[in-house]
């Protein structure tokens, strides 16, 4: 993403270097065209409704000479951004709209009678995000070669102060009942239980985002 804005930030600055032109020169049109790759690209890698594309409908009503420069400050602000970790943002936004219809559908089952499927997803759903909470803060994930269980990475998730031992509590007893909907342990748990499972998760995404 950088290496786009880059590539496209050094030809507009090499245009502006070569100083003032008139509209109808060879430069306005390349002025024209270089400040529409670059709304182009920050459209791109960018999420609807961001700052960034905001600061770019600012500029739309300018002429060439104002648009590529101000398109330029934009794309600058962004590829900055970038580089100091703005993309870890993009991770978080994009899990959390995963886990969002994975949960949607655990709560459609659960409204349906399917308590059981809406357990196992609910709890499918945790563990993969426990993985990523321990990829985000460098946590390992795997022992040997082989993946770590879902009650290590917790544990480990706990000594690393990613969240406390009451809420590794939390999470191991979340782990127990999706245990049981996945062994066919169905009379272990009720309705009531998988409802405060789905919302319990849902919190918990929410406020350790991965």
């Amino acid at each position: 993403m950088v290496k786009q804005l880059d590539e496209l930030l050094g030809k507009a600055k090499a245009l502006l270097d070569k100083g003032v032109w008139d509209y109808g020169d060879p430069e306005s049109a390349e002025a024209d065209i270089l400040a529409n790759r670059l709304e182009a690209a920050v459209a791109r890698l960018t999420m609807p409704g961001s700052v960034y594309r905001d600061q770019l409908k600012r500029g739309s009503g300018y002429s060439s000479k104002g648009r590529l420069p101000h398109n330029m400050s934009v794309a600058y602000t962004l590829r900055d951004d970038l580089n100091s970790g703005w993309t870890e943002t993009v991770v978080e936004l994009v899990h959390a709209d995963t886990y969002s219809d994975y949960l949607e559908m655990a709560d459609a089952l659960l409204a349906k009678g399917y308590k059981d499927a809406a357990a196992v997803i609910t709890g499918t759903s945790l563990e993969v995000h426990v993985r990523a909470l321990c990829v985000k803060n460098g946590v390992t994930t795997a022992v040997a070669g082989k993946p770590k269980k879902a009650d290590t990475m917790n544990a480990d998730l706990k000594k690393a102060g990613v969240y406390d031992g009451l809420r590794q509590k939390q999470v191991t007893a979340w782990m127990d009942l999706r245990n049981k909907a996945a062994h066919g342990n169905y009379g272990d748990y009720d309705k009531a239980e998988v409802r405060q499972f789905i919302d319990g998760v849902q919190a918990f995404l929410m406020k350790y985002p991965a």
